[in-house]
């Protein structure tokens, strides 16, 4: 093994030392051991006063004690903005389908054509639909017109009741006559048990009366479950006739081509896509420990990828999380009255949020403690050394905004990484130097 080498790594270990922790010391032992001219000497008393002498009693420190640059910076309240990664997403996005079956007898319209809202994409061919509906109509007329003849039976059959009541009122007067003739013997037995029977007789008639309203009433029913069904009917119809003309739910764009015509569709069969894109949406995901910092409302800004930079406010923020990236989802809404922005292009979104007081320092002033925490040594009342956690807002060509200190601190700058907690340390100011 080589001696040579570990001798040279120790001195330069030893000047390295010398340099940065004992400076001063280092540049008095390189002075005192330096030659001295004579001359010079004896024409100024100063030379041979000691080295020390010469440093100002600014520049003199006690032992232990560590030079080191520091600002002392001032809080100031700066505007802070949450960045998100999102894409353009249209406001509506609909595909439009066929309720009934049929031949397509329309011609077609191509993708990318405007549509207004209502306007035909597809008509299907009516077949025996229209015949359908004239069937139903002429069964609600036919039951519409009985209705008169079915009402004038209740009036007829409450009257039969009405007659046979009075007979049965009638005959049991007779009854009642001919039972006390008979008991003073004035009238036959015979005659008591024809007027009896004559009671029986108009009660009987009564039971039959009643079962004639309760028929006539019952008829009636019948006939107004016949209107309703064949009114149920004529709709059936008239909605089957409806749904042949498919119809742009809202004005937009094609996205595709309308149905061929002569195609056949079925229930469900595709006719259109239909997109709407002003105003679009520009949507984000805000991460859960920015959340707090968006609110409805806010004034956002959108850089596209391919496109103009947009301002708008944010219109929606979600209340619940994305159960996979746990992350919220955020929209805006753009004006695009000149389709110039596409959907699903990708986006970088500020959001503006409420300001901050922040310092603003260099990145170079920032540091680890023992336990990786990110953050700067300051120095405090006692000139000793003492780190302090800080949080990043954002890069600036100016510096780097941090929270998480008092309004006003004196951060190290140079020689940082050289202290700990409670070191004593002599700060030169950049600002006294500058």
């Amino acid at each position: 093994m080589r001696i040579v080498p570990l001798i040279t790594a120790c001195l330069v270990a030893a000047v390295l030392f010398g340099l940065v922790i004992e400076r001063d010391r280092f540049f008095a032992l390189v002075t005192d051991l330096s030659p001295r001219d004579d001359a010079v000497a004896a024409d100024d008393p100063a030379v041979t006063e000691p080295f020390t002498d010469d440093i100002p009693a600014a520049e003199a420190v006690a032992e232990g004690v560590v030079r080191v640059m520091a600002k002392r910076s001032v809080a100031r309240e700066v505007d802070t903005q949450v960045r998100l990664r999102g894409e353009t997403q249209a406001t509506r996005f609909v595909s439009v389908v066929a309720e009934v079956s049929g031949k397509i007898v329309s011609p077609p319209l191509r993708k990318g054509a405007f549509v207004q809202e209502g306007q035909d994409l597809c008509t299907i061919d009516p077949g025996t639909r229209e015949s359908s509906l004239a069937e139903a109509q002429a069964r609600l007329a036919e039951a519409k017109a009985r209705r008169p003849e079915i009402e004038a039976r209740i009036p007829e059959a409450q009257a039969r009741l009405a007659e046979a009541q009075a007979r049965l009122e009638e005959a049991r007067i007779n009854a009642t006559a001919a039972s006390r003739l008979s008991e003073d013997g004035f009238a036959s037995q015979t005659r008591v048990a024809n007027t009896e029977a004559s009671v029986q007789s108009a009660q009987a008639a009564i039971t039959t009366a009643d079962s004639g309203v309760a028929a006539a009433k019952g008829g009636l029913e019948s006939l107004q479950a016949s209107i309703e069904s064949a009114e149920a009917a004529v709709n059936r119809a008239q909605t089957e006739i409806d749904r042949l003309r498919i119809t742009a739910p809202f004005a937009g764009v094609l996205e595709t081509d309308t149905a061929e015509l002569g195609s056949l569709l079925q229930p469900g069969g595709l006719c259109a896509t239909v997109i709407q894109l002003d105003p679009i949406k520009v949507v984000g995901f805000v991460p859960e420990n920015e959340v707090n910092r968006v609110e409805v409302g806010a004034i956002a800004g959108a850089r596209l990828n391919q496109g103009p930079d947009v301002q708008a406010r944010v219109t929606f923020l979600s209340r619940s999380a994305d159960p996979t990236t746990r992350t919220f989802r955020v929209e805006l809404t753009v004006p695009n009255s000149d389709l110039a922005i596409r959907d699903g292009q990708t986006a970088e979104i500020l959001i503006q949020s409420r300001g901050e007081m922040a310092h603003v320092l260099a990145s170079s002033s920032l540091t680890l403690n023992d336990e990786g925490t990110l953050g700067v040594r300051t120095i405090d009342a006692e000139s000793a050394a003492l780190f302090m956690p800080v949080t990043i807002l954002r890069d600036a060509p100016e510096g780097i905004y941090v929270t998480g200190l008092p309004d006003q601190v004196d951060v190290i700058t140079v020689g940082q990484e050289f202290v700990t907690d409670g070191v004593p340390v002599a700060p030169s100011f950049e600002e006294v130097i500058q």
